[in-house]
């Protein structure tokens, strides 16, 4: 029996034992990582026109390249966020069970979801790095999410992933419920690059993945590190991403 055959035959036993459901409600599907029709409708996937900046949705059709006010009075330290969807009451689960229920088989289907939307920023990359969790969170949690969903882009994309590039050098607080000037200062100073990375960063574009982007804190915070490393570009990419007003959430 040659091996495409045999790898078909068992594919089919192992979805009749364990058949695929759906990602957000559990009803079976017919492949993994695959979203029944009614939850696919209730996520919020973002797309053009955002701003080009930061990504946060224009509610009407803008030129190419606009930029919010927001951008315009405070550039960020990264050069282009985009998401891939909304965080919010539909798509919350989906995250919270990733990033805390050890649903890490997930890591694949969130990889296409990310390509989607990534795919200008993967077009000018020169490597992909996750947001890295601190020693001590990482050995409670047994995984970084950010650090499954880079790598599942970077197989997606065929863009070099660099696994360990930045440290969580401080253990900051968790930031749920911090208010956006909270998280600044929460995150200030955690982040660090040594000496040999800094040569891999060099003059390179970076594309930095994390889960969700709520005030952009933690990835302007990583922008700056790899800056005064020598970075190029910096280029942002996350799961989900609160959408409110960007003067809250700066």
């Amino acid at each position: 029996m040659k091996g495409g055959v045999a790898k078909r035959i068992a594919t089919s036993v192992l979805d009749a034992l364990l058949p695929q459901r759906c990602l957000c409600c559990g009803v079976i599907v017919d492949a993994a990582g695959a979203i029944y029709a009614n939850c696919w409708k209730g996520l919020a996937f973002l797309a053009e026109p955002t701003c080009h900046q930061c990504g946060i949705p224009f509610p009407y059709e803008m030129p190419d390249g606009t930029v919010c006010a927001a951008c315009t009075a405070h550039p960020p330290a990264f050069d282009r966020a985009r998401a891939a969807f909304e965080y919010d009451d539909a798509s919350r689960p989906l995250i919270t069970q990733f990033k805390y229920g050890d649903q890490t088989d997930r890591a694949p289907a969130f990889g296409r979801m990310l390509l989607r939307v990534a795919r200008p920023l993967l077009g000018v990359a020169d490597l992909i790095a996750p947001v890295p969790l601190h020693r001590w969170r990482l050995i409670a949690r047994r995984y970084n999410q950010a650090a499954l969903l880079s790598s599942a882009l970077a197989r997606e994309s065929g863009v070099p992933l660099v696994i360990d590039l930045m440290v969580r050098r401080r253990s900051t607080p968790p930031q749920v419920g911090m208010s956006a000037r909270a998280r600044q200062r929460n995150v200030a100073g955690a982040f660090s690059i040594g000496p040999a990375d800094k040569a891999v960063v060099a003059d390179k574009r970076v594309l930095l993945v994390d889960d969700v982007f709520t005030t952009g804190a933690t990835v302007e915070e990583c922008a700056k590190v790899l800056r005064r490393a020598g970075a190029a570009g910096i280029d942002v990419v996350t799961l989900a991403r609160v959408i409110r007003p960007k003067s809250l959430s700066a």
